[in-house]
């Protein structure tokens, strides 16, 4: 397993559509291990194949890695299909690891049914609720080539992305003085 570099925005491949895997092999296996340790490392709770350069739709995500005292849940999606969303909306703070330290409400479906396959290649159905309906909901934007600060007004978002460019700069500067 390897830690991967992560995209940051504007980079163009987060705003690609990935597509479908066609078949769950070893080398995408690989990349869900390490989509995974990347996410752990970052750390965040969840990651996209976009984020770190690859246009296939998979996904990892932990919404349990937040908690000390919680185990790891890791999960592992191939190709994901919205087939249900709840009528009641939620509202959660979000960040992403491509737009660091920049957060933002954004409301979404409470309750989400994803279909996908898992790393064995075996189709399953599942209910999100809470957190992992915000995240999983998140990262299949990614996969759409849609940013959470797509789902905000052009004001927020410009707001956003130009702290985003100022904190990019400002790093690159202190990468230069190091």
């Amino acid at each position: 397993m390897a830690v991967l570099p992560i995209l940051i925005a504007p980079h163009p491949t987060l705003k690609a559509k990935a597509k479908p895997v066609k078949e769950v092999t070893d080398a995408v296996r690989a990349l869900l291990d390490d989509m995974l340790e990347t996410m752990y490392d970052a750390p965040g709770i969840g990651l996209a194949a976009n984020q770190v350069g690859s246009l296939y739709r998979v996904l990892v995500m932990d919404c349990g890695a937040r908690e000390d005292d919680e185990q790891p849940r890791p999960i592992k999606i191939i190709n994901p299909q919205i087939t249900g969303v709840s009528e009641e909306l939620s509202s959660y703070e979000e960040g992403c690891l491509s737009i660091p330290e920049q957060f933002a409400d954004v409301e979404r479906p409470a309750v989400v049914r994803i279909k996908y396959l898992d790393e064995t290649g075996k189709a399953q159905e599942r209910l999100f609720e809470g957190l992992e309906a915000t995240c999983v909901q998140h990262e299949i934007d990614h996969l759409d080539g849609i940013l959470f600060v797509d789902h905000l007004s052009n004001l927020k978002r410009n707001m956003l992305m130009k702290k985003l460019k100022k904190l990019i700069k400002e790093r690159e500067e202190e990468g230069d003085h190091a």
